[in-house]
């Protein structure tokens, strides 16, 4: 069995590794394609310390990404909650549903920064009333917000 021959990727590659990143791979699989095609190049030592510096720089960016989204999350909290009016049927049912698009626009106008509203989750909301909204900011920042439903 032949041994396995170390690269480093130049391109994301399905299944294998992102742009970057260091792969064990068969020696064949290197010779006859990744290499030919030049989506990877032979680890040496100069290689490597790009890995790293790239590695460190790609760090230091999602440090600075999750401090953003912290202190999004503190603006967010500051405000508290939101007021959504919806017309209103028997009962206090409300017409239609209350949606992310709504909510993310909402607290674009009160906060002045956008947020990506794929991030938002609310509950169902059917009736007039107080409900608990989690807005993602970040992998590791999520923000919990109040939404208030009132009549028009």
């Amino acid at each position: 069995m032949a041994k396995r021959v170390q690269l480093v990727l130049t391109q994301d590659i399905l299944k294998l590794g992102k742009n970057g990143d260091l792969v064990d791979v068969a020696p064949g699989y290197a010779r006859n394609y990744l290499l030919p095609k030049k989506m990877a190049v032979p680890v040496t030592p100069g290689v490597l310390k790009q890995v790293e510096r790239r590695r460190e720089v790609e760090r230091q960016r999602q440090l600075e990404l999750k401090q953003q989204a912290q202190e999004l999350k503190a603006a967010l909290e500051k405000v508290g909650s939101f007021t959504i009016a919806k017309q209103v049927g028997e009962k206090e049912a409300i017409f239609g549903t209350v949606t992310d698009r709504e909510l993310a626009t909402l607290i674009q106008q009160a906060i002045g920064q956008e947020v990506d509203r794929r991030g938002i989750t609310l509950p169902d909301i059917s009736k007039l009333g107080t409900y608990k909204a989690e807005v993602k900011l970040h992998q590791e920042v999520t923000a919990t917000v109040e939404v208030k439903v009132v009549a028009e």
